[in-house]
């Protein structure tokens, strides 16, 4: 699964050059200490599209049939737990979606994932998607300063509480120094959502934002 944390090892030598990859070693990573991320239950109308719903499935775990988990890997939709009402196969930056589709999407530790350059675009894709007064909810890491530059990687161990189960899993990423909820502030706003509340918790936070009626 994407969050194991064997990723680290396994993105080293993905990147090494060709005939290098024999000799290549895990890169050099930091690990934060422990986040404890309550997911509490929250009130969702019809259809709650899950970007990156793959991996441990958290919102899919939570909200069953109301939700479409979508994810770049069919692998980590197989895997993951819940019954959803559908596993897709789809990249964010590009939803195959009809405007105005879902009055909720999620996004659960999934930013950090994929590349900041992209993210400006995929706030417009979920833009795009919601029902106009719709909203998006965003669960994420606050990256903080490399200690060490050769630090490339970093671990976040998580436990995950929800209503009725808890998840113990780690998620493995390039070192994205000072990345938080500033960062997709700054973009929901520029994509034309409203920013209806936000909170920071030790090494995460959590926001809930809104497209105008």
């Amino acid at each position: 699964m994407k969050h194991a944390f064997i990723v680290l090892g396994a993105l080293a030598l993905s990147l090494a050059p060709a005939g290098a990859q024999a000799q290549a070693k895990p890169q050099p990573f930091a690990t934060h200490p422990r986040l404890e991320v309550v997911v509490a239950d929250f009130p969702a109308r019809g259809l709650i599209l899950d970007i990156g719903g793959g991996g441990e499935g958290v919102i899919g775990q939570l909200k069953g049939q109301q939700v479409v988990a979508i994810d770049l890997s069919k692998r980590e939709l197989d895997e993951a737990p819940g019954r959803p009402l559908l596993k897709v196969v789809m990249d964010a930056r590009d939803l195959k979606f009809v405007d105005a589709s879902f009055p909720t999407v999620t996004v659960f530790f999934t930013f950090m994932y994929i590349d900041p350059a992209d993210h400006e675009k995929v706030f417009r894709e979920i833009h795009r998607v919601l029902e106009r007064g719709g909203q998006m909810l965003v669960w994420d890491a606050i990256f903080p300063e490399k200690r060490d530059p050769a630090h490339v990687n970093i671990l976040f161990p998580l436990h995950v509480k929800l209503p009725k189960t808890e998840i113990n899993t780690g998620y493995g990423v390039h070192f994205r120094e000072g990345q938080g909820a500033d960062h997709f502030v700054d973009l929901a706003e520029k994509a034309g959502f409203e920013v209806v509340s936000r909170r920071n918790e030790a090494g995460w936070f959590f926001l809930e934002l809104r497209k105008a009626k």
